[in-house]
């Protein structure tokens, strides 16, 4: 419940500070006197964009701040969910700065107007002419059946069924899409990959290849080239050998002489021995050595394969081939496993739907059982408030689709008047009879929920006498089980407050003020004497307040 307010540099208000009780709490005073003023400040605090044009001395910030005892609200969750810190004693918290910028503070935690919003529509509820309008709303009118027909836990698990339905849908949507693509590439990529496999990429080393392609390319310039090697080497009296032969007998002659022509033979011994094992390999390669066209074609043919596939998938490495292939392998592997994917998105989508069908079938089966209570409820409060021939057929049809609420659609109809058709509220209904509509359901809505602080803003416009005395009592009611604010011109009204404020203006050095002041008892028989009689207090008037007031 709202439990304190404060306002200051706001519009026509300097510096406000109340206090609210629990109960029917009334506001009364002069068309003009800045009740309007009040609400707009409370708005803010509730989410409503700031202007700057809405502060009074624009050198200084415009403070609003609310507090609220929320203990029996189970909001914890809500709080955690916006990052915000719970106290059981909110207070929250607008700021309009100079600069126009403004800010918002929940227990001091800063925060966003969304955020402000989604909070406060849990703490009051203020109700106007604008608000009326939500009775032809197809949510707002399930929202007042499923309160009645204690369906909130259903229709709770039912949205998240539905949640999690249309988002498998879309999944099922994603995977037929990607299958279509895939299968457009699937033949073109059955076709790569084959003719990567017929590579054993995984094995094949080019360098080696292209080193077996030049010896078979080139064997007889190898051959020759290996002869003449050789008889450099070893051809006898000129080859190198042979003058090696001489060199170290003539070393060996003067190796006695120092270490160092001792060292020198060595050399020239360890030159000697390289050199026969090369003759040695040389003869050995030789012998090897021999034309095969038939590989050498073999292996042309493999190397030109390969370059055209690095050519082709414009790569320059053999391992680049082999990744591009694993891609592919993969593309395949995901193409022919999407149909199991799809199969098991659509049983998936087949159970929810089952169990989706179940709930809406329950829920549609509690809102045919309460309808006839809620338009007997209806009906009785309605004729109580001066339309006794109102009357409601509140139609529930099935729908072939799932929608927010279920399988239903719903139309609340109405009429007014013997012998006329039933029609929709929005057509059937006045300004006046909307409100006093809505008011019945506030009221019935209290019985089954537990509802937020309701401001109503002058919900009796157009009402006096015993009707106005009657919309008292049903708010009154409605006050033993949350608090309820009225704005009045009713003193039938203002009577049944548990508590009363007054609204006026004062002007001070050339300047008007607004101010709120709670009234006593004596102040509060003045005030509704007034707003019985006029500025002019009779004594008849005082009596009457008086009895309105016992």
């Amino acid at each position: 419940m709202l439990t304190s307010l404060y306002i200051k540099n706001y519009a026509l208000i300097d510096e406000l500070n109340v206090e609210f009780n629990s109960g029917l709490t009334i506001i009364t005073g002069e068309t003009g006197a800045g009740k309007s003023i009040l609400l707009g400040g409370l708005s803010l605090v509730l989410g409503k964009r700031a202007d700057l044009s809405q502060v009074k001395n624009r050198d200084e910030k415009c403070i609003i701040e609310a507090g609220f005892d929320i203990a029996t609200y189970d909001l914890k969750s809500l709080f955690l969910s916006l990052d915000l810190d719970y106290d059981v004693q909110t207070i929250i918290r607008r700021e309009i700065l100079p600069s126009g910028k403004s800010r918002a503070f929940v227990n001091d935690t800063p925060t966003t107007l969304e955020s402000l919003v989604a909070l406060s529509a849990h703490l009051i509820d203020i109700h106007s002419q604008h608000q009326t309008q939500q009775l032809i709303e197809d949510d707002y009118q399930f929202k007042v059946i499923d309160a009645l027909a204690d369906n909130g836990k259903n229709l709770e698990l039912y949205k998240e069924k539905l949640m999690a339905y249309r988002s498998f849908q879309k999944s099922l949507e994603v995977l037929k899409a990607s299958k279509a693509d895939l299968i457009k590439e699937y033949d073109y990529n059955l076709f790569l990959t084959k003719e990567l496999n017929e590579i054993d990429l995984e094995t094949l080393n080019i360098r080696a290849l292209e080193s077996e392609y030049e010896q078979l390319n080139n064997v007889e310039v190898i051959g020759e080239k290996l002869g003449s090697s050789k008889v450099i080497l070893s051809r006898e009296d000129q080859g190198i050998l042979d003058q090696l032969s001489l060199i170290k007998q003539e070393l060996n002659r003067i190796s006695g002489f120092g270490k160092v022509y001792e060292d020198l033979l060595e050399r020239v011994s360890s030159v000697t021995i390289e050199l026969d094992d090369i003759v040695t390999e040389l003869d050995n390669l030789e012998a090897l050595l021999s034309s095969d066209p038939q590989e050498l074609e073999r292996i042309s043919l493999k190397l030109q394969v390969v370059n055209n596939l690095l050519q082709k998938h414009s790569v320059l490495e053999v391992d680049e081939l082999i990744k591009i292939k694993e891609a592919l392998e993969s593309k395949i592997s995901n193409t022919e496993s999407l149909d199991d994917s799809i199969a098991e998105k659509e049983k998936e989508i087949s159970n929810l739907k089952e169990e989706l069908n179940q709930l809406a079938i329950e829920l549609s089966k509690q809102r045919k059982a309460i309808i006839p209570v809620l338009t007997n409820k209806l009906e009785t409060m309605l004729s109580d408030l001066g339309m006794p021939n109102a009357k409601f057929k509140i139609e529930l049809m099935p729908l072939d689709s799932f929608s927010a609420n279920g399988k239903d659609s719903l139309q609340f109809l109405f009429t007014a008047n013997k012998g006329s058709g039933f029609n929709a509220l929005k057509k059937a209904a006045s300004g006046g009879e909307l409100s006093r509509i809505m008011l019945t359901i506030k009221s019935v809505l209290s019985e089954y929920m537990q509802l937020p602080s309701i401001m109503f803003d002058e919900i009796d416009t157009g009402v006096s006498g015993e009707i106005s005395n009657k919309m008292g009592a049903i708010m009154k009611q409605m006050s033993g089980r949350m608090q309820v604010f009225s704005i009045t011109h009713l003193p039938q009204i203002a009577a049944k407050g548990d508590s009363h404020f007054k609204v006026f203006k004062i002007d001070t050095n050339d300047m008007t003020h607004t101010q709120l002041k709670r009234l006593d008892e004596e102040e509060r028989i003045v005030e509704i004497a007034q707003m019985l009689g006029g500025v002019e207090i009779t004594e008849s008037a005082m009596t009457h307040a008086k009895q309105l007031l016992n």
